[in-house]
């Protein structure tokens, strides 16, 4: 079995392990998540830690236990104890990914990335979002970046499919019918 196939298989679980807690709140869950697989990719001593054979599992989960004090819920912490039982410790980031597009895919999510050549407003970012979610039938998402070169309009991104609707691809367009028409 491959990384993602494993990782969802776990990400699975603990969605239904967050959904059946007390109290238990799946997007927390998510991020007690996200914070470890982040820590996992920036602090080599936390991975090499983690990775190591010569550390005993008992040994690892006491540590991140004491990390991770009171704060996290004791089901939270029997699952990560059950994760790195199975030897799935590296896998840590891999389950936090698969969880997030779980969490996503019940919520009827989705993430767009947004290019618009300069900074919109509270108020233009919320009627993207609308729009975007009345033409994809999900809530929508948007995660802005700036680029001048596009001169305007904007280019969403939503998984594989790009719809740009920028001045610059326009401005492309309608070069390329002028000089077929030259041609002709």
């Amino acid at each position: 079995m491959n990384e993602a196939t494993i990782g969802r298989n776990y990400a699975e679980a603990l969605l239904t392990l967050a959904r059946r807690a007390d109290g238990g709140e799946p997007e927390e869950w998510g991020a007690l998540l996200d914070a470890i697989a982040v820590a996992m990719r920036e602090n080599q001593t936390l991975r090499t830690f983690l990775d190591s054979p010569k550390l005993a599992g008992s040994h690892k989960i006491e540590i991140l236990e004491k990390a991770l004090g009171r704060r996290v819920p004791s089901l939270f912490l029997r699952y990560i104890e059950t994760v790195i039982q199975k030897r799935r410790q590296m896998l840590i980031p891999v389950i936090a990914s698969e969880y997030r597009i779980l969490i996503d895919e019940s919520e009827n999510r989705v993430h767009a990335n947004v290019t618009v050549a300069r900074e919109p407003t509270e108020p233009e970012q919320d009627a993207l979002a609308r729009q975007l979610s009345r033409l994809l039938g999900k809530r929508v998402v948007p995660h802005i970046s700036l680029n001048p070169a596009i001169l305007g309009g904007v280019i969403v991104k939503v998984g594989d499919t790009v719809m740009d609707g920028s001045v610059r691809r326009r401005l492309a367009t309608l070069r390329q019918r002028m000089l077929a028409t030259v041609t002709r």
